[in-house]
């Protein structure tokens, strides 16, 4: 391997629709328990076709990938949902094994793949952090040295002895990264569960994530934060569909991606089957049209042009529901959430119905490229649906004299009073 630290060498993972056997009991008994109820399994993997997947026929998740990753080497991996960068961290984490091909991993590898990734839920914060040092080969003298460190790294240092069940999913994030981050691995893994933290937090973790490469030590980070992938990795690779389609520097790899999605999915445009979360939803958002103040069909917005989002909804289940839009930057960050100012009122419907939903968006975004995201939950906040990289322009307006950067996207309207005095 000379001195890469993993080879990765031929790779596929194939999964079969309506197979229980997703590598734990508890994933099992979710997939049973809904099976038995004659709904949807919420472990299944999404299918390109339209509509649900027969029960036996095959998906290939990754297919024939192979790539090196170095010592102290920073990797990015990027892809849209479902291109099959979770699975390719769970073999690298040994938590799934792959169909074909082969993984030569050097060293001691602590990963960060979903929230609570490795906790016992019955047990407390503290006995979590022995039980993951333990996991990782450390004796209890040497999780002793580094607890309060992590604790402290965690900020969750007030609920320590609490079960991690009545955690909050960003608290689980906490505690779950400072965990994996400072049991001194030589090989990170963290997915893109940082997305829940708050901001602070996420550039703690990042400054963590350099430190540990600094260090000498390699990190695999998979994220949808363009500006993370660019600031944070020395190499990238972009995943489609299983394959790897991209790989160089960064800033190429994200430049191509970027484009890549422009022309894929647009507003005003029926949405694909594979954007969605799940191939069925029980509440399906279809389409999202731009609109002007007036309720005409728009391609792009100008700078200081308010505009709406009509979200077209079918309900395949009887049921209520919540959605919330969020709008991201050129850069994979998001920027701003879109909800309904009446946060008590939910959405019904019943089987069949079609809902017609507009937001009234006031535009203080300067030029550029802008994607949009819809979750769609139920009362017990599970999420129904997810479509994301949706996308639209705001081009500048014929007065605008300002010129749109990276790092800034919005531009608050103000009053300037300008007093002289001689």
């Amino acid at each position: 391997m000379n001195n890469s630290v993993i080879k990765v060498e031929n790779l596929s993972k194939e999964y079969r629709f309506g197979v229980i056997g997703h590598g734990t009991l508890y994933k099992d008994l979710q997939s049973w328990w809904a099976r038995m109820r004659g709904r949807e399994d919420p472990n299944s993997k999404i299918s390109l076709k339209k509509g649900p997947a027969r029960t036996g026929e095959r998906f290939w998740a990754l297919k024939d990938i192979s790539f090196d990753v170095k010592e102290g080497e920073v990797l990015g991996i990027i892809g849209r949902n479902g291109a099959g960068k979770s699975t390719l961290l769970k073999i690298l984490s040994r938590v799934t094994t792959p169909t074909e091909g082969c993984v030569k991993i050097r060293g001691r590898v602590s990963s960060l793949l979903e929230v609570g990734t490795g906790f016992h839920q019955e047990l407390t914060g503290r006995e979590n952090v022995y039980l993951n040092g333990m996991i990782h080969g450390m004796t209890k003298t040497e999780v002793d040295k580094k607890f309060d460190e992590i604790v402290d790294f965690s900020g969750v240092e007030q609920f320590i002895d609490t079960p991690v069940k009545r955690y909050s999913s960003g608290m689980n994030v906490r505690l779950g990264f400072a965990v994996a981050a400072h049991l001194e691995p030589e090989i990170l893994i963290v997915d893109e569960v940082l997305a829940v933290g708050d901001t602070e937090f996420r550039q703690k973790c990042m400054e963590k994530m350099r430190d540990v490469a600094y260090g000498g030590r390699t990190v695999l980070f998979v994220s949808h934060r363009m500006s993370a992938i660019r600031e944070l990795c020395q190499y990238s690779i972009q995943l489609e569909r299983g394959k790897i389609v991209s790989c160089g520097p960064p800033d190429e790899v994200v430049d191509k991606y970027l484009a890549l999605s422009y022309s894929d999915q647009n507003v005003n445009e029926d949405i694909q089957p594979r954007i969605h979360l799940h191939p069925n939803p029980d509440v399906e958002i279809y389409r999202i049209e731009l609109l002007d103040t007036k309720g005409g069909i728009i391609d792009t917005v100008q700078s200081k042009q308010d505009f709406c989002l009509k979200l077209y909804c079918k309900f395949n289940t009887s049921m209520s529901c919540q959605i919330v839009i969020s709008l991201w930057n050129n850069n994979g960050d998001k920027i701003v959430r879109i909800v309904d100012p009446d946060k008590g009122r939910w959405l019904q419907g019943d089987k069949g119905d079609l809902l017609f939903l507009t937001a009234s968006v006031k535009n203080i975004f300067l030029a550029g490229r802008y994607s949009i995201s819809v979750n769609v939950t139920d009362k017990s906040q599970i999420r129904i649906d997810r479509i994301a990289d949706i996308f639209f322009e705001i081009s500048p307006s014929p007065t605008d004299h300002t010129t749109a950067h990276q790092e800034c996207v919005i531009q608050l309207p103000t009053r300037w009073d300008l007093e002289v005095k001689k």
